[in-house]
């Protein structure tokens, strides 16, 4: 009977992939490719040419039907852009289809940016809370961030560089200043990882460039409170982005259980500040 094979991939480094991995890539009738650039890359630097066809978010519902078609006579490897495929990418509906009709789902285990970063975060992971990508939307951000500040289990989360800095200030005002692991482009030549807090990360992630893993430390079971130099603090750092009074003092009470008048006499003081300053 055929297999579909999810097949782990390299996250940067192209040596970062297993023997079994390449046989399978190899053998298979055809490859669903996330990204088929990347895959052709991995492909060429070991000499195999199995047929590749593009699966991702938004070709899949009229690639369903031809991978499920292959499936019945020959086997399938699915491999995302990088890493684990279903871990934040579409690769979860061609495994759901095919446990529906019977064929048989094979994990090949590899790389991956999850299990990487948490290995060199020195955060707790006996058990952890994976969010991937944030909602693009604050609000929705927001919201889910709030539904597990008390969790008191490390957080891993996915971002993209353009949205880092934004993550980073909502993770501020729902979370409080965590201790956060900020891991940069894994495996590839400019890897960082940056061990510190959020504000910190925020100060000095100032243009950010590359893939983000990011993994912050868990709540104390109980919303924390920050103390009035926290919230002067994280208001200065809004201020700097371009974020408007009304916006920042809402955020900044609402996530520090201070007084709103407090906060905002708190954003004058920073506009007299800056303009005493000029």
């Amino acid at each position: 009977m055929p297999h579909l094979y999810v097949v782990a991939t390299p996250i940067g480094n192209l040596e970062d992939v297993t023997l079994r991995a390449l046989r399978i890539l190899s053998e298979a009738k055809l490859i669903a490719a996330e990204d088929t650039r990347t895959t052709r890359k991995l492909l060429g630097r070991h000499g195999i040419k199995t047929p590749l066809v593009s699966f991702y978010e938004h070709n899949r519902e009229a690639r369903l039907p031809q991978i499920l078609d292959t499936l019945r006579t020959g086997d399938v490897a699915l491999v995302s852009e990088a890493g684990v495929p279903t871990l934040s990418d579409p690769g979860r509906e061609l495994v759901r289809r095919a446990l529906e009709t019977g064929i048989r789902v094979v994990p090949v285990p590899g790389p991956s940016a999850l299990t990487a970063a948490i290995s060199v975060s020195g955060m707790p992971a006996d058990a952890f809370t994976f969010l991937g990508f944030l909602p693009r939307r604050q609000g929705d951000r927001r919201k889910l961030l709030e539904s597990v500040a008390t969790s008191p289990q490390t957080v891993v989360i996915f971002e993209a560089p353009h949205r880092l800095r934004r993550a980073l200030e909502d993770m501020l005002a729902v979370w409080g200043d965590r201790r956060i692991t900020v891991c940069r482009e894994l495996t590839k030549l400019y890897e960082e990882v940056f061990p510190g807090t959020i504000s910190q990360a925020l100060a000095y992630f100032t243009e950010p460039r590359g893939e983000f893993t990011l993994v912050v430390e868990g709540g104390t079971g109980e919303k924390e409170a920050w103390n009035e130099s926290q919230a002067r603090d994280h208001l200065a750092l809004m201020k700097k982005d371009g974020i408007k009074a009304r916006e920042a003092v809402a955020a900044v009470a609402k996530a520090s259980g201070l007084p709103r008048r407090l906060v905002y006499e708190q954003w004058l003081a920073l506009d007299k500040s800056s303009t005493s300053t000029d």
